[in-house]
């Protein structure tokens, strides 16, 4: 089997939101929607104040709760463990935007741009009056992945299959891969580190996992 997970090294995190572009740019997401952003947290009391640098998105969770109040079954997940909607049988009823403990769905009813009227070059590729009025959300990429895994390429590992906010990373927090292969580098990352999971009590096993020393918290 497959279980696709994603891993943010909070130790590695600088802030710099280039994935959150990088998702934009790749998505053609229109003004105010961040399938992929990166929250910007103080922690501890004066003097021993810290700062930390948060990614997340949907968590693609082992039990969504989204999924779970679908009137339309728009909401669906997939073998391998991807969160997917299904725009065509979305009713825009927004009961998944609410059941979601990580804020991560969106809805718009009209199309904007980041500039006026006219939509730059990536927006134009992605213009699609179908996504007006419906949920949409990450998929990690499942286009990059499902198109690269038929050429015989390995998600987390090649590029051109690997979900775009991991790949334009460029301080190397971000990582995607198969949590069911004990060889990827996210099964070894996870083995090798102290992490945890947002909002893990809540029982969705959330497929987003978080590297960090807990000595330091």
């Amino acid at each position: 089997m497959t279980r696709y997970a994603m891993i943010a090294d909070l130790r590695r995190c600088v802030g710099c939101q280039t994935c959150t572009a990088a998702c934009k740019e790749t998505r053609g997401t229109p003004p105010g929607v961040q399938w992929r952003r990166v929250l910007d947290l103080e922690f501890g009391e004066y003097p021993q104040v810290q700062r930390v640098f948060l990614p997340t998105g949907c968590h693609h969770c082992d039990e969504p709760p989204c999924l779970e109040v679908c009137p339309s079954t728009a909401t669906r997940k997939r073998p391998d463990g991807i969160v997917t909607i299904d725009e065509s049988l979305c009713i825009g009823c927004s009961a998944c935007i609410m059941a979601c403990p990580y804020d991560a769905r969106y809805m718009v009813d009209e199309q904007a741009f980041a500039y006026g009227d006219q939509a730059m070059a990536s927006e134009a590729r992605r213009v699609d009056p179908a996504r007006l009025g419906v949920v949409t959300k990450c998929d990690f990429c499942v286009d990059r992945i499902d198109a690269g895994t038929a050429k015989g390429l390995v998600p987390g590992k090649d590029p051109e299959a690997t979900p775009a906010c991991a790949q334009s990373c460029i301080s190397g927090a971000l990582h995607f891969g198969d949590l069911d292969d004990p060889q990827s580098n996210v099964s070894l990352l996870l083995d090798q580190n102290q992490w945890f999971r947002m909002h893990e009590d809540l029982g969705t096993g959330p497929g987003f996992y978080y590297l960090w020393d807990k000595e330091a918290l």
